[in-house]
């Protein structure tokens, strides 16, 4: 049971919050790209999207998106169309790392090839803007660990017997 003090003119008054029966609810915060909410940008027209990216992804986009990339943007529709109402799409999959995310692809899953591997992605609100690549590393950081034979002058002398 929480208890809040409120002070009222110099009293110290203890209220139950938990007493009067209304468990205490979460407040989750709102997502906004650029102070614009969710439900606007997905309602806006590419025009006015595209107002709103930085610079490159102005430029991106006023030079032209690629068929490869119209394409890709069409299976991902397609796939969330076939999807059962309130469970996840099939995931698309793709070798195009330089899409920008756009908020119509949010909700999506796409797998993005790495040069190895194909790496499963969800599209969230917060990766808007973001390119496709940054979400698939190409490389595995380092752990670094003890030094091997080699690493420094002083290991020469090391007998390997």
């Amino acid at each position: 049971m929480r208890f809040f003090v409120a002070l009222q003119a110099g009293v110290g008054v203890v209220t139950a919050v938990a007493a009067a029966g209304k468990p205490e609810r979460r407040t989750f915060r709102k997502f906004t790209y650029r102070g614009v909410d969710l439900e606007a940008l997905l309602d806006m027209s590419t025009d006015d999207l595209v107002q709103l990216l930085d610079a490159r992804g102005r430029r991106k986009f006023k030079r032209g998106l690629s068929r490869k990339a119209l394409a890709l943007m069409a299976k991902l529709r397609k796939a969330k169309r076939e999807a059962p109402a309130g469970e996840k799409p099939k995931a698309v999959r793709t070798h195009l790392r330089n899409i920008i995310i756009v908020p119509e692809m949010i909700g999506s899953i796409i797998s993005v090839y790495n040069g190895k591997f194909v790496i499963q992605i969800e599209i969230k609100p917060e990766m808007t803007s973001h390119y496709l690549g940054e979400f698939s590393f190409t490389y595995k950081p380092v752990k670094h660990g003890r030094p091997g034979i080699g690493a420094t002058h002083s290991s020469r002398f090391i007998p390997l017997k």
